[in-house]
């Protein structure tokens, strides 16, 4: 199999989800952030990111390095963040300092060899991130939704499968209708 960007950029994204990601964008184009546009990058509950850049070829490897929010780091998005590329391309000394390792092999299975967190208890150590170009780009797909009158739709089933107390504790009344 012929690991293209392209085909790179898949296989990250359904990593992503199925690595504790509850939604992604692929190579979204926003210019309501940073100038940076991810491969991928997914978000999860507990207000981290993870970022995904694909690399089909070692001299996109290296250009990458000039980049403004790579020469800057707290400039970049993701909270965690991963090169994805063909198994062997890139070697785990260079990989920046934060930065994790996907690595493809012919078959297409991805499988992280280096994490951004060498040991587990060091998880909580993430990168800083650029929270603004982050919420820059949710916005713009957001917006985007709104400008299709499809906005309406993250509504749907939320207030319905939700089961309120008869007589809520006015204490907890904040519990209770953030969620509507």
């Amino acid at each position: 199999m012929e690991l293209s960007h392209g085909i790179l950029v898949q296989i990250a994204y359904k990593w992503i989800l199925k690595n504790g990601c509850g939604v992604a964008f692929r190579e979204f184009r926003s210019y309501a952030c940073n100038g940076e546009f991810p491969d991928v990058i997914g978000f999860s509950s507990g207000g981290h990111s993870t970022l995904i850049e694909c690399k089909a070829m070692r001299s996109d490897f290296l250009a990458d390095r000039k980049k403004t929010f790579r020469a800057t780091p707290e400039l970049g998005m993701g909270s965690y963040r991963f090169f994805c590329c063909p198994k062997g391309l890139i070697k785990e000394s260079e990989l920046p300092a934060g930065w994790g390792l996907i690595e493809v092999n012919e078959q297409g299975i991805a499988r992280a060899v280096v994490h951004p967190w060498r040991h587990w208890q060091e998880r909580e150590n993430r990168n800083e991130k650029n929270w603004k170009a982050e919420h820059g780009l949710m916005y713009s797909a957001l917006r985007r939704l709104a400008l299709r009158g499809r906005i309406e739709e993250v509504y749907d089933g939320t207030v319905q499968e939700m089961k309120l107390p008869a007589n809520p504790d006015p204490s907890q009344k904040d519990l209770f209708t953030e969620n509507l």
